[in-house]
């Protein structure tokens, strides 16, 4: 287990190496706008284009300026912003915390709620209760961030004024932020959770588990549940991935100076460093949270053996 954490660790570096690589290009090839003549101003000769663009080091051909980047970040020296001038390593751990609360909170919401109606409907399948959760689960999937987020704040911020509004990062405020992020992931959640939970409902196993005099409750989490938490964990690895990208849309909503926000100004200003140092620590996040989900898999399933 430890030499392959390893080499997923290894692996991983790499993959962000190059995430950010294809991104670093990108932004200086494809993507339209020059950043220099943004910080420069309408009124800006020549010659000061020309010394803005020596002095951020944009003169340099791109493998240059690209293997400029990987030596310092490997320092942890990110560079610096180009309209704020300040460190984007600063600039990026102010923002993190914000965006990991903001996703853990979601994702406790996605997990709690998607297992626990994934559970109920499957338990309770072809019921009352379970046709109104589908209509409820498909509802949810459907609905989009934006709205969502934009209804929340009008109904339980401006009518009953139970949540702050905006910008707030206490537990209290980050409530409406998570759920309006977790409610598509949890609805997606509950229908896998069902449909797993289902099949292992009807396997023999749980038949015999039964006829031994398990308690019902046992056998729905110790023999149903555990069974059926590999696809589930599977699924909850992508969903960080969809939930750190997600924050930018709520994090925008709801005024939160996080990584979605800190990305969105960056691109508007093509500060290129602030974007790189953004994708970078992104990338690294679900990484790592991918690597805990492989491990994960050995524990939930002993017969998983990493060689």
């Amino acid at each position: 287990m430890v030499n392959y954490i390893a080499r997923r660790l290894v692996l991983s570096i790499f993959l962000a190496v190059m995430l950010v690589a294809i991104v670093f290009f990108m932004l200086r090839t494809i993507v339209p706008g020059d950043p220099i003549l943004l910080l420069a101003g309408e009124r800006a000769t020549p010659e000061m284009i020309e010394v803005l663009r020596v002095h951020q080091g944009l003169d340099k051909p791109l493998a240059q300026q690209f293997f400029i980047f990987l030596r310092n970040a490997v320092e942890g020296d990110l560079g610096r912003s180009i309209m704020t001038r300040q460190p984007v390593m600063e600039t990026v751990l102010r923002a993190y915390p914000i965006t990991i609360r903001l996703t853990a909170l979601s994702f406790l919401f996605t997990m709690v709620i998607g297992i626990l109606v994934g559970v109920i409907t499957a338990y309770w399948h072809d019921t009352w209760l379970d046709n109104i959760m589908r209509v409820v689960t498909v509802t949810g999937a459907s609905l989009p961030t934006f709205w969502l987020g934009l209804m929340f704040i009008l109904i339980f911020a401006v009518f009953l004024g139970l949540l702050p509004v905006q910008g707030s990062v206490s537990l209290k405020g980050l409530i409406m932020p998570a759920i309006t992020l977790g409610i598509g992931s949890a609805a997606f959640l509950a229908r896998l959770v069902r449909g797993a939970m289902l099949e292992v409902l009807n396997s023999d196993y749980v038949r015999t588990a039964r006829a031994k005099g398990v308690i019902e409750f046992g056998v729905v989490l110790k023999h149903a549940l555990r069974n059926a938490l590999i696809p589930i964990i599977t699924v909850a690895g992508f969903e960080i991935g969809g939930l750190l990208g997600g924050a930018v849309i709520t994090e925008n909503i709801f005024g939160l100076a996080g990584m979605g926000q800190l990305t969105i100004t960056a691109i508007y200003n093509r500060d290129y460093p602030v974007i790189q140092g953004t994708v970078l620590f992104v990338a690294l996040t679900y990484l790592f949270v991918n690597i805990i989900v492989d491990v994960m898999y050995a524990y939930v399933d002993p017969r998983i053996r990493y060689n």
